[in-house]
């Protein structure tokens, strides 16, 4: 059992899907901190806000002693809008790479075609001729 699993794991398409992973791992969080740092603070402009930070309060929290706010229901939309963002640029971004990938592949070579015997006719004519001598 253990060697099977040695063959698996070894198996080309596993480790690049690992390298892959480890990779968009490492990618995503570039992504994240662009849309953070860059994205978000120009669209946070339009709204006056940062977009992180935008939210519809459903209903509205009280705040304690501490100054900070309980009890409060809102959909934060920003944050969701930020991660689609991340999201849309980190598969954008992959569907590039994959599609570079492939360009730079080389092409297989076409099997060489079985040698063809000779027709059903050719055949024919030989035992013709055959049959005649």
């Amino acid at each position: 059992m253990l060697k099977e699993f040695k063959e698996f794991a070894m198996k080309g398409n596993l480790v690049d899907i690992a390298v892959g992973f480890v990779m968009g791992a490492a990618f995503k969080e570039v992504v994240t901190i662009f849309t953070g740092g860059i994205v978000s603070p120009l669209i946070g402009l339009i709204f006056k806000a940062d977009f992180k930070d935008l939210k519809y309060i459903i209903k509205e929290g009280v705040a304690n002693a501490e100054g900070v706010i309980e009890g409060e229901v809102s959909v934060m939309w920003g944050a969701f809008l930020t991660s689609v963002i991340d999201f849309i640029i980190v598969a954008f971004v992959m569907f590039m790479l994959i599609k570079g990938i492939n360009k730079l592949k080389k092409k297989e070579a076409p099997a060489p075609e079985a040698p063809k015997g000779p027709s059903q006719e050719e055949l024919l004519a030989e035992i013709r001729d055959l049959l005649k001598k």
